[in-house]
């Protein structure tokens, strides 16, 4: 059921999931699995896996781009780092976004590259000098792709050289760069442990009107002070209760599941992403 309203500011509605290769022939054969009750309102992928890819799979995602709706989750920019912005990498994802007509692209507030990748989200130091480096690269890649940016709170294992608290270092670097924030609930409960600040007090300072959607996954229990963010986990309990405190203090917002390892059955996939759907209604409810 896609409880969101239809006339929407969103890029889109309702429950969402990250496509994997793996189990996009289920959406398009039809598995038994699947059913028009817990089919996806919309999927997640990640440009840099597809772009140039020919053949079965090229054919495959056209499919799937013409029959649902998607939003592009990038991992490459790395819009924070020290390089300059690779340049031929936004074109060409500005040429696959208006090929798959896809909604809206994000990607990290992190950096993960220096001349070469390094396979890693890697804080940015929150400061003000950071801020308005991140906001000058955001706006060159807007005016590259011919669209806003959504950028990603991330998870974090280390704060180097910060002067501000991250909530507040999101907020200045969204308003700074005038660009959108892909909500990462399960990132804030992962750092509201490793860093030792309270999740929904930093969820509450976020601006609503540059929310574009959200993302849960589950992450894996290191210590009581440490947690991974590893997506290769069921969701857990303090991911889903600010999940339901987002839902509260901002309305209900589209919402994706991501799995990116142990990923399980697809019957079982699905089942984790009904109980999205099932806070959605809640929160459509009560509302009302």
């Amino acid at each position: 059921m896609n409880v969101a309203p239809s006339a929407s500011r969103f890029p889109v509605n309702g429950t969402g999931l990250g496509l994997r290769r793996s189990f996009m022939a289920e959406f398009l054969t039809g598995s038994a699995a699947i059913t028009p009750v817990n089919t996806p309102d919309f999927f997640e992928i990640a440009p840099e896996n597809w772009i140039g890819l020919g053949g079965r799979y090229a054919r495959d995602l056209r499919q799937m781009t013409e029959r649902y709706p998607f939003v592009c989750h990038g991992l490459s920019l790395s819009i924070g780092g020290p390089a300059p912005l690779d340049v031929d990498l936004l074109k060409r994802i500005r040429g696959f976004l208006d090929t798959h007509h896809i909604r809206a692209y994000s990607e990290h507030l992190s950096y993960t590259g220096d001349h070469g990748h390094l396979y890693d989200l890697l804080p940015i130091p929150m400061t003000r000098e950071a801020v308005n480096y991140v906001a000058a690269r955001v706006r060159q890649a807007q005016d590259i792709l011919g669209r806003r940016l959504v950028l990603e709170n991330v998870s974090t294992y280390a704060a180097p050289g910060s002067e501000m608290p991250e909530h507040e270092f999101v907020c200045e670097v969204l308003k700074a760069a005038d660009c959108d924030l892909l909500l990462d609930v399960n990132n804030i409960v992962v750092n509201s442990i490793n860093h030792g600040f309270d999740a929904r007090q930093y969820l509450t300072a976020l601006p609503a009107e540059r929310i574009s959607y959200v993302h849960i996954a589950g992450h894996f229990h290191e210590a009581d002070d440490l947690r991974i963010d590893t997506h290769g986990d069921a969701v857990c309990d303090e991911v889903w209760a600010l999940l339901d405190a987002a839902y509260q203090h901002f309305g209900v917002l589209p919402t994706l599941l991501e799995r990116d390892f142990n990923i399980p059955p697809m019957a079982e996939l699905l089942d984790e992403m009904q109980l999205i759907r099932h806070a959605q209604t809640r929160a459509a409810s009560r509302a009302a």
